[in-house]
């Protein structure tokens, strides 16, 4: 894994901005049988839904994904007593609709397990997010990949402390167009569109930037994202919505200190694996491993599209499959695992694997998001 540490020498601006294939967050301390739980998620003040997901760590050497904690009661409580109940969403997820929460209001989350262990985070205040001014990109020819950057400032100097995360989507198709289907026994036009489709992931890096030792709160061309032309993802249309949060100065060294724990290269002179613990503490064992970070923010967001035509259009062999219609069965398609493309004269049909016709096989969706404008 790498890690990228960006210094603008003409502003002085630090940036934590690290690029890496991340697997679920699992301390690779924690080698033990012990579940110690996992809390990811903020309150999101904007108009948005807030989700806390609940794990199990596991020993570093499995390899299965960590364990959803089911079944747990969750609520958010004000400084003056109000809670406010989270909607068990299932698979550990949990969720708190949009509501009337004072953003001067400070507020911790409280977690109750389906075994009766009861979690509580400190109460933190809702941190303040100024607008992204702008998300810009440009071709870096060395890296071969376009770099995706974000520029904001804050007029009044009070938020100085920044993270970011974004979801993006691309557009992409399949090399054939399949036209044909067998339906019971008849070989019939393909009513449902499978050469078109769209395929969204989220950010799984620590993105960071600070700007405290600065006379401007101010931050310009930070890079949240590199996409190289070999994902493909830049061959016909890409979207990336970027996603900016204000951190409190705890909740910024937190964020800091699990990037260096779980994104370091691993060499004698980076920062030894360690355990980072956030502000969450079981009320019976305050001594017990917690892990996760509860903070409140309003949310930010900017999304935009482009279409730089970068990449490279997959090739695949066409096989020729005769039709056999003495009868109106269609014996020689029937059977195939190839997918159909079209009629050839009287007697034959194109057919290719799937791969090469269906853009489902690539892990994306035919249902165009509803972001997208055409």
């Amino acid at each position: 894994m790498k890690k990228y540490i960006v210094k603008f020498g003409f502003a002085g601006v630090l940036v934590l901005a690290f690029y890496a294939c991340i697997d679920p967050f699992s301390p690779p301390e924690v080698n033990s049988v012990e579940k110690y739980l996992v809390v990811d998620g903020f309150l999101n003040m904007s108009k948005d839904t807030t989700k806390i997901e609940l794990r199990r760590t596991q020993n570093a050497q499995e390899k299965t994904a960590p364990t959803p904690e089911l079944g747990a009661k969750l609520s958010l409580e004000g400084e003056k007593g109000e809670m406010y109940p989270f909607t068990d969403r299932g698979k550990g997820l949990y969720i708190l609709l949009p509501g009337v929460l004072n953003r001067a209001v400070k507020y911790r989350l409280n977690i109750t397990t389906k075994n009766g262990q009861q979690y509580v985070s400190d109460f933190v205040a809702v941190s303040k997010t100024p607008p992204i001014d702008s998300v810009t990109y440009n071709f870096d020819k060395v890296l071969n990949a376009m770099v995706i950057k974000v520029n904001t400032h804050d007029a009044t100097n009070s938020t100085r402390f920044y993270r970011w995360q974004f979801d993006d989507t691309y557009e992409y198709f399949a090399p054939y167009f399949s036209g044909l289907e067998v339906v019971g026994k008849e070989l019939l036009g393909r009513q449902k569109n499978i050469n078109q489709c769209w395929k969204s992931g989220k950010s799984a890096n620590i993105i960071l930037g600070s700007t405290i030792k600065l006379s401007r709160d101010e931050i310009r061309d930070l890079p949240v994202n590199i996409v190289p032309v070999a994902s493909n993802k830049l061959l016909t249309r890409y979207s990336i919505l970027v996603k900016q949060y204000g951190l409190t100065q705890e909740a910024f060294e937190y964020w800091t200190s699990l990037s260096k724990t779980t994104q370091s290269t691993g060499s004698l002179f980076d920062p030894q694996p360690s355990q980072v613990t956030g502000n969450i503490r079981n009320k019976a064992n305050p001594k017990e491993l917690v892990f996760g970070y509860f903070s409140a923010a309003v949310e930010q967001e900017k999304r935009i599209f482009m279409e730089p035509r970068l990449g490279y259009y997959e090739t695949c062999v066409i096989d020729t499959l005769p039709l056999r219609c003495s009868t109106p069965d269609v014996e020689c398609v029937f059977n195939t695992q190839k997918l159909l493309l079209t009629y050839v004269g009287l007697t034959d049909v194109l057919a290719v694997a799937p791969s090469c016709a269906d853009c489902r096989v690539q892990g994306g969706s035919t249902t165009k998001p509803s972001f997208w404008s055409f």
